[in-house]
């Protein structure tokens, strides 16, 4: 994931403001007890995503792929006060660890926490979102897309995570695991679909960022 070069990394961490004590800890307890801890979205990914959240002002927003509730929390600092995240995650293990990050948190009250299959809860929820963050296997991008695109308000986003895949995605010749294979499939369906404008920030991982038509 460290592709993008450390010095512009460090620099741009340190002119980024701080995260709040909680998203501290998670950070910190996630790289000593969780396995593959760099799947947390991290301090400056975390800001831009509590950034763009106070700029679109959500009242629903859906996460598919909890983690460890960091990427949640982040998105949450920008929710209405009236608003409500849900978050989708298989992994049943990590469950009372996040939850207890989330009962630590201001929003809690906001925060629906639901442990399953994405594939098959996404279409029992029967609501509109104004943001969207995919975050789960990547294998399944483009359903999740499939799934969601027609559950976003117009003038809606989406988000996609880990876009660039370590820099894999314009290897040449191109990487053949599935994984990247599924990312080149997904960033190119969703750059030709008429029904959203998008724009790849090479940010971390890749950001890829859709608003809804």
């Amino acid at each position: 994931m460290d592709f993008i070069n450390k010095d512009i990394q460090d620099y741009s961490a340190s002119h980024t403001t701080q995260a709040s004590e909680l998203l501290e800890k998670i950070d910190r307890e996630t790289h000593l007890n969780v396995l593959r801890p760099r799947m947390l979205s991290g301090h400056v990914q975390g800001r831009i995503l509590s950034m763009l959240s106070h700029m679109i002002r959500p009242k629903r927003v859906l996460e598919i792929g909890t983690y460890t509730g960091y990427s949640a929390l982040c998105m949450a600092e920008g929710l209405d006060s009236k608003g409500e995240l849900v978050t989708i995650d298989i992994n049943e293990e990590l469950e009372p660890l996040v939850q207890k990050y989330f009962d630590e948190s201001p929003y809690t009250d906001q925060l629906k926490y639901l442990i399953g299959d994405a594939m098959q809860l996404i279409p029992t929820l029967n609501e509109k979102f104004d943001l969207v963050f995919i975050d789960a296997d990547k294998v399944n991008y483009s359903n999740y897309f499939d799934l969601v695109i027609n559950k976003v308000t117009q003038g809606g986003f989406i988000i996609a995570d880990n876009i660039l895949w370590s820099g894999k995605v314009t290897s040449t010749p191109k990487a053949n695991d599935k994984d990247t294979k599924a990312l080149i499939e997904f960033n190119q369906k969703v750059h030709e679909d008429s029904r959203v404008e998008n724009v790849l920030m090479a940010v971390r991982d890749g950001l890829m960022i859709l608003r809804v038509l």
